[in-house]
């Protein structure tokens, strides 16, 4: 949610930049395009007014004009003469005095400019203008002198054409003119802007500009640059702000997914602090409130476990007690079969009462899971059932490729309970000088998985499906025996720390009893488990 947070935030600052600095960036290099072409043209106009004086001094000032427009600029200056074949001296020949451009400024009159390009401009910029015999025809867009008229169009690259004669080397301003008109007509996308001679004017020659766009592309770069240097920074502000801000209005909902996980861990006592907006406020006291009422709720069924287990255990162990000093005391046989027929009823319904017990904890789910040693706590509850299996002669046997350092979420004394009844189960189908296999291996990533194999009768499918069932026994070597709560127990505790357990066939016949356990990481405090005595609920 946070990083959706910032995404839209980022995302809406950087729509709001693109609002503002495209259309200033584009407006800046229109601005430096039309600055770059009026500056060259108002050149090539001023160069073209010179050459038409026609005299030696005004082509010497020329010539030099050119040679420092050459050295001043990146720009160079080329002229052809009206018959495109000699050359002005001092000035020189241009190298391509027949192109398109060079023709229609000395046939038609043309005013031509060309970008090189219909994308911002190529690698120079062109401007060709013709040169009128002086005193003939008037130039430029407003003209002192009768007769002299100026009509311009818009379009890519086009300029108004010059008409007049200015004096003194002026360009585009006043001048004197004597009959004829020009027109500034719309050109290609090439950006030509043409300028066309009366039917009077005497053509003398024609003026090249070639500007190289070097330095216009540099200053290209540093306008879009910076403005992209510049978006990038704000962009970067917006997200360290954003983060920040997705953090404070997340921050009540991380309190609340803490509660929940530590809640659904089994800490009863967690609760989450009541603060961000009301809509926050109001959930965390709802749940609150609910946790609360569930942690009395257990509280209450806490006490009546204990209440019960003492109600329940003391009777019954005196109840036995009274039935052994009975048979201790009674010759007769059918008397003491009686007496002893009673004695395990009432074993089997202390047994039935542990069971129901310890589901009863199990349910009430008290205790989080801890990280444990799996491999090292298996190996401590097998050491206690062996002496228990040797005495039938049944061997127990610890496989897997799982090592020491393998360890499970867990809560404190539910794997060794789970362990205790699956091995109870397991050694009670056995038979005599049979094989319990115990694999312990690493089902994956975040997964350990614990087997118990017996070689015991099986069960059937439908058997299987209601293994897990309360008070449902199965039909072992010794007929029906136990409360028939033992794997409703180990299913209960498995799933309340998070794990599965299933059962399947066994290789060879028997039954495999599969638990999956959730496992941690490298980094996580764990625990050694502490030995105890063999613990079922039959």
């Amino acid at each position: 949610m946070i990083r959706r947070l910032i995404v839209s935030y980022v995302a809406l600052v950087g729509v709001a930049l693109a609002a503002f600095t495209v259309p200033v960036a584009f407006t800046l290099t229109s601005q430096l395009r039309g600055d770059t072409e009026e500056s060259v043209l108002r050149e090539a106009t001023t160069m073209a007014l010179l050459l038409g004086d026609g005299d030696a001094p005004a082509r010497e000032a020329l010539a030099r004009m050119a040679g420092a427009y050459a050295d001043e600029t990146p720009g160079t200056v080329e002229v052809a003469t009206a018959d495109g074949r000699s050359a002005m001296p001092p000035l020189p020949l241009t190298a391509r005095p027949h192109d398109a451009a060079f023709g229609d400024a000395l046939e038609r009159g043309r005013t031509t400019v060309d970008w090189g390009s219909r994308f911002v401009w190529g690698p120079e910029l062109v401007i060709t203008v013709p040169a009128y015999a002086r005193g003939e025809v008037t130039g430029g867009a407003e003209g002192d002198d009768d007769g002299g008229a100026a009509e311009s169009g818009d379009g890519d690259g086009d300029r108004e054409g010059e008409t007049g004669a200015a004096a003194g080397g002026t360009t585009g301003g006043t001048g004197e003119a004597a009959g004829g008109t020009v027109e500034a007509d719309d050109a290609d996308d090439g950006g030509q802007a043409v300028g066309s001679a009366g039917p009077t004017d005497r053509i003398v020659g024609a003026v090249r500009v070639r500007y190289a766009t070097a330095d216009l592309t540099d200053r290209l770069w540093r306008i879009w640059g910076f403005r992209a240097i510049l978006a990038v920074g704000v962009l970067a502000v917006a997200a360290g702000l954003g983060a920040i801000v997705a953090r404070l209005l997340t921050k009540p909902l991380r309190q609340l997914n803490d509660m929940a996980s530590r809640f659904g861990d089994g800490d009863l006592t967690a609760r989450s602090p009541v603060t961000g907006p009301q809509e926050t406020r109001t959930l965390a006291r709802t749940l609150n409130q609910g946790a609360e009422r569930l942690d009395t709720l257990v509280a209450s069924q806490r006490i009546f476990v204990a209440d019960a287990s003492h109600q329940l255990r003391t009777p019954l162990t005196a109840l036995r007690l009274s039935l052994d000093n009975i048979a201790d005391g009674v010759d007769d046989e059918f008397v003491r079969e009686d007496v002893e027929q009673a004695t395990a009823e009432v074993v089997r319904m202390s047994r039935l009462v542990s069971g129901l017990l310890v589901l009863a904890r199990a349910e009430a789910k008290v205790s989080a899971p801890e990280p444990l040693a799996l491999r090292e706590l298996v190996e401590e509850r097998l050491k206690v059932w062996r002496p228990a299996a040797d005495e039938r002669g049944v061997t127990i046997v610890l496989t897997g490729d799982a090592d020491d350092r393998a360890r499970v979420l867990a809560g404190a004394g539910n794997l060794d309970q789970v362990l205790d009844n699956v091995l109870s189960n397991a050694l009670e189908v056995s038979p005599d000088r049979g094989t319990i296999t115990v694999r312990v291996e690493t089902g994956g990533p975040e997964e350990a998985v614990l087997e118990v194999l017996d070689q015991g009768p099986g069960m059937s499918a439908a058997e299987q499906a209601r293994a897990f069932d309360r008070f449902w026994r199965g039909q072992g070597l010794t007929g029906r025996s136990g409360s028939g709560l033992g794997l409703a127990i180990v299913k209960q505790l498995v799933t309340d720390d998070g794990g599965t357990v299933t059962l399947r066939d066994a290789p060879g016949g028997g039954l495999c009893v599969r638990i999956g356990l959730r496992t941690v990481g490298d980094g996580t405090r764990w625990i050694s488990p502490r030995p105890g005595a063999p613990r079922s609920g039959g």
